[in-house]
């Protein structure tokens, strides 16, 4: 169950690390950290999507740990509570990954997902899997 108040997301130090080398070496003034986001694709369904921020958008959250700033696309965020964000580097792969606690299932070559619904219950205001 996500808490309020509480981050969206947590992030391991190697993804930390890795957020912290891209925003250095965008290469584009005015990167200020990454966008997580998710899209309708794939076998499973959904998939992540990180990208560039130069801003926060309207409605966005915001995660600041471990010295990095992550935004949350408002589209995304109820289908990301409680993950973490980690990156992984070894001799095939190389890219963040998510360990989700909603996910139900992911596709045969792991690039897409799907989730449990969220619940929102209104008068205590938690979310529920």
């Amino acid at each position: 169950m996500f808490q309020p108040g509480k981050a969206p997301i947590t992030l391991t130090e190697a993804a930390a690390e890795r957020v912290r080398r891209l925003v250095d070496n965008a290469g584009d003034e005015g990167v200020i950290g990454l966008r997580v986001g998710i899209k309708n694709t794939g076998c499973s369904g959904l998939s992540y999507i990180v990208e560039y921020s130069k801003e926060q958008k309207r409605l966005e959250d915001v995660v600041e740990d471990k010295g990095v700033k992550i935004f949350i696309d408002p589209t995304a965020l109820m289908f990301i509570l409680g993950s973490e964000m980690d990156y992984q580097e070894d001799k095939l792969f190389s890219g963040f990954v998510f360990n989700n606690p909603n996910e139900t299932g992911r596709c045969g070559c792991g690039e897409s997902f799907n989730l449990k619904t969220p619940k929102l219950d209104v008068k205590s205001k938690e979310v529920t899997l």
